[in-house]
């Protein structure tokens, strides 16, 4: 499917920057989705628009290796020797990233599991604040392997995609159940346009703050 290059203009711009009469820059928003879904380019639109700091597992991980911290050593020792980080050391990581940001964030790659996702609300409560939403990229697997083969990178075979794409169901699909429970969960067509997407996505946030 033909992909738009940039996202629609209008939304929380043309609103002046609020949303449901909220700072766009206060939201507090989780990215979900498979593998291939497009998170990471919907995570830079939704960033620059909303004016808060996206924040991937991957620059966690790389923000904390670099700091000079006991934690950052840590974590600099586990990615170094190719292990993969605790949910403990994790947390860590998470918290002091999140103390940074004076208002909103776009966390894209965590939670992974609901564990994760209680962890999370232990960390929002300590700062008296919780999740605004949480956005859902559902899009068909035979596209997720499409898009993922197309890209042509070396590890991208078929069986390593859908083992991958096996390992979020199992790990991180039982979040869905877990916000949708406290009405945050927001499903989106990851299956259009990058631009159409985006546009799900602001409409979306556009209901944050109506829920009763």
């Amino acid at each position: 499917m033909a992909e738009a290059a940039e996202p629609p203009s209008g939304g929380v711009e043309a609103a002046g920057g609020r949303i449901a009469g909220r700072p766009a820059s206060s939201l507090k928003i989780v990215l979900l989705g498979p593998p291939g879904a497009g998170k990471g380019t919907q995570a830079e639109f939704l960033a620059r628009t909303l004016g808060i700091p996206a924040i991937s597992t991957g620059e966690l991980l790389r923000e904390g290796a670099k700091a000079g911290s006991e934690l950052g050593r840590r974590v600099a020792a586990i990615m170094t020797s190719g292990g993969l980080v605790d949910d403990a050391t994790m947390a860590e990581v998470v918290r002091e990233r999140l103390a940074q940001c004076g208002g909103g964030f776009l966390l894209d790659g965590y939670p992974r599991t609901v564990p994760q996702a209680e962890t999370l609300d232990w960390i929002l409560a300590g700062k008296d604040a919780g999740l605004d939403g949480v956005l859902l990229v559902e899009v068909p697997e035979e596209e997720l392997v499409r898009r993922t083969l197309a890209r042509g990178r070396e590890d991208d075979r078929e069986d390593v995609v859908r083992a991958r794409l096996r390992v979020y169901r199992e790990k991180t699909e039982p979040l869905i159940g877990y916000y949708g429970a406290r009405r945050l969960l927001h499903r989106i067509d990851g299956d259009r346009s990058v631009a159409e997407v985006t546009s799900q996505m602001l409409d979306a946030l556009g209901t944050l703050g109506l829920r009763s």
